[in-house]
Formats: structure tokens, C-alpha cells, sequence
């Protein structure tokens, strides 16, 4: 072995660390207007909204977006705190739960749910308006794309040069 691999431990753990705050910051920054902007696009397509329950679910979207994005960022600065080889989860995964807090606002609403696919069904069984995000990008930064790729690169990084030490 050589001197190289904990110097590239060294600087995939960095950039572990980096990526893992810019998915944080990326996700508190764009989830509460991800949530409010689904719960008003599918108003807009089920059409049968009164005016009144329309302005009460736009203004609860608001509260679920701040209540989706403190409790994503707290479960991913949970994970991002664990030792890389104990993960259990993606940031993607974590992410991919914001769709909770815009269904509770749609379902208050009475919007029924929507025909989704065989796969999405499976899936995510309890996505019944299909608004799973499938990348972080679809938050509406596609900047938190890639984010999610080079932390899964340092974190194999991580994990291999621990391994050949």
C-alpha cells in the first residue's frame, strides 16, 4: 500500500463532507417551495377546488413545505453524522419523503388520487398523487443533481480506501 490512500481517504471524506452540506443547504433552501408548488399544480389539474378550500390548502402547503424541509434536513444531517460504512440510507431516499407533507395538504383538500404506473405503485404505495422527486434536481435546482452522484463517489471512495488500508 502506499502513502497515496490515506491522502485519498483524506480528501473523499472532504469531499464527503462537502457535498453532504451542499445537499443539506440545497434541500432546506428549495423543499418548502417544491411542496407549495405540487399542491398548487395538482389543484390547478383536479380543477374542483372551491375558493375557499383552494386558499386554505395553498396556505397549508406553505406550513408543510417549512414542516417537509426541517424534518428532511434533520434526517440528513442525522445520516450525514453516521460513519459512511454505517449509512442505511441515501440523501435521495431521505429526499424522496417530501412527498408526505404535499399529500396530507392535497388529500385535506379532497383531491382525489391520481392513476399512476405499476412500478410507482410499488414503490412508493403511499404516493398517491405520484410526487416522489426522482432526483434531487426535480426540487427545481438542477445544480442538487449531480450532488447526490459525487457524494455517492466519495462515500465509495471512503469506503474502499478504508478497506485497502
Amino acid at each position: 500500500m502506499t502513502d497515496a490512500a490515506p491522502e485519498d481517504a483524506a480528501r473523499a471524506f472532504a469531499r464527503l463532507d462537502e457535498t453532504g452540506a451542499a445537499i443539506v443547504a440545497g434541500v432546506e433552501r428549495q423543499v418548502p417551495g417544491w411542496v407549495h408548488t405540487q399542491v398548487v399544480r395538482l389543484l390547478d389539474a383536479w380543477g374542483r377546488a372551491s375558493a375557499e378550500t383552494r386558499l386554505r390548502a395553498e396556505a397549508q402547503s406553505v406550513e408543510a413545505g417549512s414542516a417537509a424541509a426541517r424534518r428532511i434536513v434533520n434526517e440528513l444531517r442525522a445520516l450525514f453524522a453516521v460513519d459512511p460504512t454505517q449509512q442505511q440510507a441515501t440523501p435521495l431516499e431521505i429526499v424522496r419523503t417530501a412527498y408526505r407533507e404535499s399529500t396530507a395538504a392535497l388529500a385535506a383538500a379532497g383531491v382525489p388520487p391520481i392513476v399512476r404506473d405499476e412500478f410507482d405503485e410499488r414503490a412508493w404505495p403511499d404516493d398517491i398523487y405520484g410526487l416522489v422527486p426522482r432526483t434531487l434536481g426535480d426540487l427545481g435546482d438542477p445544480e442538487l443533481a449531480p450532488l447526490h452522484l459525487a457524494w455517492g463517489m466519495a462515500k465509495a471512495t471512503v469506503i474502499r480506501a478504508r478497506r485497502g488500508a
